[in-house]
């Protein structure tokens, strides 16, 4: 019993140093999911966690990469906050459908009049593509707005050895493997994700089928028997 209490202090003591050494990282601006297909469209979600104990975020821009622009951009209505685009042209045009060139893409968009208190977060939807299929990361710039007249820039790219900077910008993975169609268009059409859980609780359920099957037969033979004792029983 010491030995196990032993045990269970020092993975509690590791856990919580764990969550110590972790938590910082949780307060970073980041991208859900963090990855999408390259040429394909997609719906993510900007987490913005408040960070400060004594003021509320209260504004949150997102700036779009220049290099890779995007033609296809819509935001997600927000209960109790105002959405603006700004949109800019575009230093080379790029072929849209139907032969009509897209001149200019949107650059940022702006979140205001909201609030997120003190150790809480939230999330600011995004659809867009399609994505481009010439590099393997799109970077997006973050600037989180305080109560306080505080901002805080989550711009900094990541350095080429990986460590993580100060302020990291939300970045998004692109895997090949995508097509203008696929993505966030059909995900309502695509079959629905069968999770462990999901496939336990199937098991679950043919188990207590089976097991009441079995009863029930069970049941059934006492049943029986019991009216082929009693005739006996009479005919005697």
């Amino acid at each position: 019993m010491r030995h196990r209490r032993s045990r269970l202090f020092a993975a509690t003591t590791l856990t919580a140093g764990l969550v110590l050494i972790a938590s910082p990282a949780w307060a970073h601006v980041t991208i859900n999911p963090n990855e999408a297909a390259q040429g394909g469209f997609t719906a993510v979600s900007f987490r913005v966690p408040n960070e400060r104990d004594d003021s509320g975020t209260t504004s949150l821009t997102v700036e779009f990469p220049a290099d890779h622009p995007i033609r296809s951009v819509s935001v997600k209505p927000k209960a109790g906050w105002t959405v603006s685009v700004d949109r800019e042209p575009l230093a080379e045009p790029v072929g849209g459908e139907g032969g009509d060139e897209i001149t200019e893409a949107v650059s940022r968009i702006t979140w205001t009049g909201g609030r997120i208190g003190p150790g809480e977060f939230d999330e600011f939807d995004v659809s867009m593509g399609p994505l481009p299929d010439d590099t393997d990361e799109l970077v997006f710039g973050a600037l989180q707005t305080y109560e306080s007249g505080e901002v805080v820039r989550w711009i900094e790219p990541t350095p080429a050895n990986g460590s993580e900077p100060e302020f990291p910008a939300p970045v998004l993975k692109l895997v090949a493997g995508g097509d203008e169609h696929g993505g966030a268009e059909d995900a309502d059409e695509r079959a629905p994700e069968v999770t462990a859980s999901d496939s336990d609780d199937s098991d679950d359920s043919e188990t207590l089928a089976v097991v009441a099957l079995i009863v029930g037969g069970l049941g059934l033979l006492a049943g029986v028997a019991g009216i082929v004792l009693g005739t006996r029983r009479r005919a005697a």
